[in-house]
């Protein structure tokens, strides 16, 4: 990909991003200085900020083998983030090796990982964009995107741990129907989001922190999340705090809904 040099060139390393710091968060180590420092602002007045990433993953994980398993063959993920294991495409592979997915991000640091995104297995496909939600048309248009996927039929658009990133002034409700238009009927969105609704004050102190790094971010109500999923059919157990959608085996009972500050869902198209 002689697209990731160029990438890898144009990083910015002089203010913080947020995939950077997710990557923090999880523990991952595909970060900078200036995102390390940042993140632990962000720890220091919400420690819970880890849990939520991780329950946010793995509510993506969840979400992934529902939907495999109730048949969906084609995934198109945007705002993948850093790359971390298991990816998308192989929760997805793991119960479809047939699967298909579809990353798209606007990181160049994501770029640069992305060949990691790339491993399918034999039987199935993957393929990464580099671009952003903002401009969902771009997404649609895109080559890697009609080669891997066959829009005419059902696929899961994934909006995990995005949209909070997408303040109203970009019109997110709009950008979400423009890609769901998109979709076949017995499509699914699949989507998370950071909510102040459990602890508004610390909410407001972290917000704040990613302004100053030059982050545009917003939380949400539960109301302003359900929004996104106007004119679809939500998934029991509808839009929940992750921990609580459909939880399984590796979902952590003992988490407290301040510490997650999050909701998901998972929703058809009819």
């Amino acid at each position: 990909m002689a697209e990731v040099g160029r990438a890898a060139s144009r990083i910015d390393t002089s203010k913080p991003h947020p995939a950077r710091m997710y990557d923090y968060y999880l523990g991952g180590k595909d970060h900078y200085e200036v995102d390390q420092q940042a993140a632990e602002k962000v720890v220091e007045i919400n420690p819970g900020i880890k849990i939520c990433a991780g329950t946010n993953r793995r509510f993506m994980h969840r979400a992934t083998r529902y939907l495999a398993a109730a048949g969906v063959r084609q995934f198109l993920d945007i705002g993948t983030g850093i790359p971390t294991e298991p990816n998308l495409h192989q929760v997805a592979q793991s119960v479809a090796p047939d699967a298909r997915v579809v990353y798209a991000d606007n990181d160049p640091i994501v770029l640069t990982h992305a060949q990691a995104l790339l491993r399918s297995t034999r039987e199935g496909r993957t393929a990464y964009i580099h671009a952003d939600v903002r401009e969902p048309e771009k997404i649609l248009a895109a080559q890697e995107l009609r080669e891997t996927l066959d829009m005419s039929q059902p696929v899961a658009l994934s909006l995990n741990a995005l949209l909070h990133f997408v303040p109203d002034e970009f019109h997110p409700y709009d950008l979400v129907e423009r890609l769901v238009a998109a979709l076949a009927p017995g499509s699914y969105l699949v989507l998370s989001h950071v909510t102040s609704d459990f602890a508004p004050d610390v909410w407001a102190r972290v917000v704040d922190i990613y302004h100053r790094g030059g982050i545009p971010a917003q939380t949400r109500s539960r109301a302003e999340v359900e929004r996104f999923f106007t004119g679809l059919e939500l998934v029991e157990p509808g839009v929940e705090v992750p921990h609580r959608w459909r939880p399984d085996a590796e979902t952590d009972a003992n988490v407290t809904d301040a510490d997650v500050s999050l909701y998901g869902a998972v929703a058809r198209k009819p």
